[in-house]
């Protein structure tokens, strides 16, 4: 049995941050604008990554969708369905991560239970992952994956 990656969406595999730079929105404001997460492009890496990460593990995307912003679930889906087609049946919602059973979880945040999830909670775009290739490639040495 393979073993569980959970990947968050807002700023880990879309650059959530560099559209509300864009549009000129404050980070806290973009979640609730409908339309938003339509735009949001790739980050660096990404795509690629998760494509590598899918050869080794079962990979989810983990996000949580803005309450006050219903129209964010599905532009989610449509996102993941543009960048990354095989992996729409494979989004989650939800506002508690710790509850999700697995091995690994790549967030850039702590909040919506990812400082809590119960396997190991990689903080991408942190001092020790600045990067997708050193998320990558520390998962990958984790498992001894060559």
């Amino acid at each position: 049995m393979k073993k569980i990656v959970y990947i968050d969406l807002d700023n880990t595999l879309a650059d959530y941050l560099g559209k509300c730079a864009e549009m000129g929105v404050n980070p806290a404001e973009g979640k609730h604008i409908e339309g938003f997460f339509r735009g949001l492009k790739p980050m660096p890496g990404a795509i690629e990554s998760y494509g590598k990460l899918c050869q080794y593990f079962d990979v989810y995307i983990l996000s949580t969708a803005p309450w006050s912003n219903p129209h964010s679930l599905l532009e989610k889906v449509e996102w993941v369905k543009q960048y990354l087609p095989s992996a729409y049946k494979n989004v989650i919602f939800s506002h508690h991560k710790d509850l999700n059973i697995g091995d690994y979880l790549i967030d850039d945040a702590d909040k919506n239970g990812a400082k809590e999830f119960r396997g190991q909670h990689i903080k991408i775009h942190s001092d020790k992952f600045p990067t997708w290739d050193s998320v990558v490639e520390f998962i990958l040495r984790q498992e001894n994956i060559a």
